[in-house]
């Protein structure tokens, strides 16, 4: 504030943050059969074998930067290689609107004359050190010997001349790092009406539902993210029997949030996200008619969604789902 006196300062919240990123997922989720969330604004995805689908992945990957920017006014890079480190310093090289693609074979030189930085994780005293040793460009490591970098740098020294050749993990990791599965309305002004923030609660159970159902997980923790007009934040959330039925979870979340909010007060965010995810034991449920129906129901609206997008198919209204 003292350096620009006169200047305009905007705080940012993180709710809006959140927003935009599920809204870019939720592109992201049409198309990609894996993806992987490494932080608010970063996804990985595996488009092995989409070509057959997608045709040329350059002209897919600009299709979606349209359509991200379309739908968001987000601005976004793309980099497209043979594992998630290459496709990493690939978006970095081309910020803030670029698209680079790194054909396989070609990782090596094309890291060779990009300075060590780039590589993701190289910190400032790393720098430092490799600088003193006269080691400028990712080039000047990639053929170094194995011997000499345990000897100067150990460990991580054999780290950092695979990421120089353009080595990594070409595999995304789902289901152990992604530890919760959210969705969250950030409204533009806001709501007193319990009724019509359960609505928005209700919708937003049938698109979590409708992700870890993909997964083909159940969850056994429910909870609710509700924020107030003065960004007073309360979550709660609670255990249930592993299910991935809408009816169930969004009776949960429901009563958290009857049991939680200010009757009258000013809403300003509603979210809901699930935890602790399990796979199906089919034994415990083979004598359940009811659970059997049910469940062929909920995998019939799953297919039809992902055939023509989830808002092809709408359960009539909340209350029909909460009895």
């Amino acid at each position: 504030y003292q350096l620009c006196p006169h200047g305009i300062f905007i705080h940012g919240t993180h709710g809006e943050y959140s927003k935009f990123s599920n809204a870019v997922r939720d592109i992201l989720e049409k198309y990609i059969p894996e993806l992987e969330q490494a932080s608010i604004d970063e996804f990985y995805m595996d488009l092995s074998g989409c070509e057959k689908i997608y045709g040329n992945i350059f002209m897919f990957a600009s299709k979606l930067q349209k359509e991200i920017y379309n739908k968001t006014l987000l601005p976004c890079s793309i980099g497209i290689s043979t594992n998630k480190t290459m496709a990493k310093i690939a978006t970095d090289s081309m910020k803030p609107k670029g698209i680079t693609y790194v054909m396989p074979g070609m990782e090596k030189e094309f890291l060779r004359r990009m300075p060590l930085q780039a590589i993701p994780g190289v910190g400032k005293e790393m720098i430092k050190k490799l600088h003193s040793r006269n080691l400028l460009k990712i080039g000047d490591v990639a053929d170094l010997s194995d011997e000499f970098l345990m000897k100067r740098l150990g460990k991580y020294g054999l780290y950092l001349k695979r990421k120089a050749n353009g080595l990594g993990r070409d595999h995304l990791s789902e289901m152990g790092e992604r530890k919760s599965i959210s969705k969250e309305r950030t409204y533009g002004k806001d709501i007193r009406v319990a009724e019509e923030i359960e609505a928005t609660l209700f919708k937003l159970t049938g698109k979590v539902c409708q992700l870890i159902r993909d997964k083909n997980w159940l969850t056994c923790n429910v909870g609710i993210k509700l924020r107030y007009s003065d960004y007073t934040t309360i979550t709660r959330s609670t255990m249930i029997k592993a299910t991935d039925d809408d009816k169930i979870i969004f009776g949960t979340a429901v009563n958290l949030f009857r049991k939680n909010y200010k009757i009258g007060f000013p809403v300003r965010l509603i979210g809901i996200h699930l935890t602790n995810f399990t796979e199906p034991n089919l034994q415990e449920f083979l004598f359940d008619d009811e659970f059997e129906k049910r469940k062929k129901m909920l995998k019939a609206v799953n297919k039809l969604r992902d055939k023509y997008g989830y808002n092809y198919l709408k359960f009539s209204g909340y209350d029909a789902l909460h009895t």
